[in-house]
């Protein structure tokens, strides 16, 4: 850049002093313009791989809540089952006491269904907080995706910022090419 600007003296009608002093500001204002872009982009770079980085975090943090609350409904169906099961063997020995008594008729037929009736009724109750628990799993696990995919998109408008800050080579030319005409008709004999 030197060597041009000694070379050229007297350039577009400026003496050599004023004339390197043009071209010396317009290097400098170039390098600035050029550093301050590449800048840019090594953020804009730094700011993707730390956003890869977070993704995969959001992601294994989903899979771990995913799997406790997957544990959870299972934990709920298998407590679910056992208490079904033991409400039908009470069902059962309940009917077993009554035709134990060996009586017969009337009475001890509408006893046997009413016994038959509260263990299905048990049974019932058990049926539909199981179908609850499996309901409000969807909804957790919906939510989950939710917040992971908000932070996804929390992390891709970052991205998309940084990028966003990175000046073009078009406007860092115009720029120079804008200070440059600046500091020529500043430096134009009066």
């Amino acid at each position: 850049m030197c060597v041009f600007a000694a070379a050229a003296p007297g350039i577009l009608g400026l003496g050599g002093t004023a004339s390197n002093l043009f071209l010396g500001s317009l290097g400098l204002n170039a390098a600035t313009g050029l550093a301050q872009r590449s800048a840019a982009q090594a953020a804009a770079n730094q700011q993707y791989e730390s956003a890869l980085i977070a993704n995969r975090s959001a992601e294994q943090a989903f899979t771990a809540q995913q799997e406790a609350t997957a544990a959870q409904l299972k934990e709920t169906q298998a407590s679910a089952a056992q208490e079904k099961l033991a409400k039908t063997i009470k069902g059962l020995e309940a009917r077993g006491a009554i035709k134990a008594n060996e009586q017969a008729g009337l009475t001890v037929q509408m006893l046997l269904q009413n016994e038959e009736r509260q263990t299905a009724n048990a049974r019932e109750a058990i049926n539909q907080s199981l179908e609850s628990a499996r309901r409000q799993f969807t909804r957790n696990v919906s939510g989950l995706e939710a917040q992971r995919d908000s932070r996804r998109n929390q992390l891709q408008s970052n991205i998309n910022q940084a990028y966003n800050q990175i000046p073009s080579l078009g406007s860092v030319l115009l720029n120079v090419a804008s200070t440059g005409l600046s500091t020529y008709g500043q430096l134009l004999p009066s």
